[in-house]
């Protein structure tokens, strides 16, 4: 399984939240870097960080990732 980062809806959720890629790190406990290579879809995640992300930015997993299982 792969998951990536809608990158438009992920960079759109954090800024609605006034989050800048430090602050959602802080929050998320994963460092700031991690956060712009998902930003850019450079980087994929797992399936408990994708929750911890989405629940900290108060939306759907499926809203902010691409779920790719093969």
């Amino acid at each position: 399984m792969q998951i990536k980062a809608k990158t438009d809806a992920f960079i759109r959720a954090r800024v609605l939240k006034g989050y800048s890629q430090r602050e959602l790190a802080r929050h998320t406990g994963v460092s700031h870097a991690y956060i712009s290579l998902l930003e850019r879809s450079i980087k994929s995640v797992g399936p408990s960080t994708a929750k911890r992300l989405s629940e900290v930015l108060e939306m759907e997993i499926e809203e902010l990732f691409h779920i790719h299982i093969a």
